[in-house]
């Protein structure tokens, strides 16, 4: 059995300061809320929550679409947001496109939120 690598992981580019220590300038205002939104869809979440539990690092997006329970059009949708807004990375394998979520970009939404 041949072992897959592991997706590249971008570093996540630091924007903003946590929002109770200073006034949030409009392009991090930008930033932020495309990434929130893109979490802000129960599918959404739960395909965050699958990348970021995945045995190995990363998931082909043909595994996702049964725990979502959603048609593989859809997933396929949700899951290109999540690349869009930076919260997650794809690679193409073969005719398998395989999903990872970056971490980096995840905390730095948490500790945007830190008070």
């Amino acid at each position: 059995m041949r072992a897959l690598p592991v997706l590249e992981q971008p570093a996540a580019e630091a924007c903003c300061a946590p929002l109770a220590a200073e006034v949030l300038g409009e392009a991090d205002a930008v930033t932020l809320s495309r990434q929130f939104a893109a979490l802000a869809d129960p599918v959404r979440l739960r395909l965050v929550s699958l990348l970021a539990t995945a045995e190995g690092g990363s998931v082909c997006a043909c595994d996702l679409v049964e725990p979502v329970g959603k048609s593989q059009p859809t997933v396929s949708h949700h899951l290109k947001v999540l690349v869009d807004a930076g919260l997650a990375t794809s690679e193409k394998r073969g005719r398998n496109v395989w999903y990872a979520v970056v971490p980096a970009a995840l905390e730095m939404l948490r500790s945007t939120l830190a008070l």
